[in-house]
């Protein structure tokens, strides 16, 4: 699918992975809505791109009621959907068992249910609006990128809720992709390594350059413009559906 007028919604796209992906494809002579909970950054954001565009929408990915505005908002200026990218995602470090207890349950279910749920979420009410496009000349009507992490297959000590998301995205990948095939829609996955993220923000320098130094090559950490370089092979190149694909130098991540 070509760039060039195609309309994308980007969950996250206020920071880190979700932003660089809003500019490459704003770049690239697409349209984006943004959607967000920080609606300083994301609104600073789309200001910054034009209203012609880009679009901020708050907007909580783990609620029907939300995410069901934003598509009618998204589809209101831009007229339709055509990508659905889901970067919106948080982590909880915490032991399944540790001096203080159990792990509590209320932390998991968030990371599930706001990694795991809000991207389906995401996915089943985008594509009730792009199953509804022309398709283009190689009969596509949509493509869904997802984002999981190296954690779904690599998870670290402390990583049992934020591992089990992931690897959650990952399992359902698959099967989305043969669901929608008879639609035209395609579905993939990117599971990141370290990237220097909104996350890595607070680690002084030398922490950023000791964390890039595991990485066997490119030996730093992940730019944000490369996992948009990805988003963007992956719209442009029909025959990557139902996959996922791990950008992480090659890491393999230790147990701790």
């Amino acid at each position: 699918m070509e760039i060039q007028n195609a309309v994308a919604i980007v969950t996250g796209g206020a920071s880190g992975l979700g932003e660089a992906t809003v500019r490459s494809l704003v770049r690239c002579g697409g349209k984006v809505a943004i959607l967000d909970l920080a609606s300083e950054a994301g609104q600073a954001l789309a200001e910054e791109l034009g209203d012609e565009n880009a679009m901020f929408i708050p907007t909580d990915v783990t609620s029907e009621g939300s995410v069901r505005e934003a598509i009618e908002q998204a589809t209101g200026n831009f007229g339709t959907i055509h990508v659905a990218i889901s970067c919106a995602g948080v982590a909880a470090a915490q032991k399944t068992l540790s001096r203080s207890g159990p792990h509590p349950l209320e932390s998991f279910s968030k990371v599930i249910n706001v990694n795991l749920v809000g991207t389906f979420n995401v996915i089943r009410l985008a594509v009730e609006q792009m199953a509804g496009n022309e398709p283009n000349k190689l009969g596509e009507r949509g493509i869904i990128v997802n984002t999981a992490s190296v954690a779904a297959f690599d998870g670290q000590v402390g990583q049992v809720a934020y591992s089990a998301s992931k690897a959650g995205i990952v399992g359902m990948t698959l099967p989305i992709a043969r669901d929608l095939a008879p639609y035209g829609i395609r579905v993939m996955t990117i599971a990141p390594g370290l990237f220097d993220t909104p996350l890595f923000d607070k680690l002084p320098r030398s922490a950023k350059e000791a964390l890039g130094a595991t990485i066997p090559f490119p030996p730093r950490l992940g730019n944000p413009t490369e996992f948009a370089m990805l988003v963007q092979s992956i719209i442009e190149n029909v025959m990557l559906n139902g996959e996922t694909i791990r950008l992480d130098g090659a890491i393999r991540m230790q147990p701790k």
